[in-house]
């Protein structure tokens, strides 16, 4: 199978030489989203929890438009600037992912694109 670009207007548009995600047969890998409000390309979110929030909306933004649900997500891998933040990730991840329990890493890093607080990347099958 051949693999398919995915793009949607309501996640931001990808800031690099990248795509949004890409479809090969009934699995879609979806690049790191940081809290970029789609309409504005601003970061949106003071702390970690609002700008997880913001996140996993764009997440499901992709996610949508390739006909994927949050409980077809697989993996997530989570980027963080400072390991405290994980409990309030923790919480707002929760929400959206709570009841399917994906395979997830979580890995501290220097910084991220835009001085973002987290990014977060999946892996879903249909």
């Amino acid at each position: 199978m051949k693999p398919e670009q995915i793009f949607t207007q309501h996640a931001p548009a990808a800031i690099g030489p990248y795509s949004q995600a890409i479809q090969c047969g009934n699995e879609l890998y979806c690049s790191g989203q940081i809290a970029l409000d789609p309409r504005t390309g601003e970061l949106v979110g003071d702390d970690a929890a609002a700008q997880t929030e913001r996140v996993i909306e764009n997440l499901g933004s992709v996610l949508c438009a390739a006909g994927y649900l949050f409980a077809d997500v697989i993996k997530t891998t989570i980027f963080l600037i400072d390991m405290n933040d994980f409990a309030a990730v923790n919480g707002v991840y929760e929400k959206f992912f709570g009841a399917t329990k994906p395979a997830r890493s979580t890995v501290a890093v220097a910084a991220l694109p835009r001085g973002a607080r987290v990014e977060i990347e999946c892996i879903a099958r249909t």
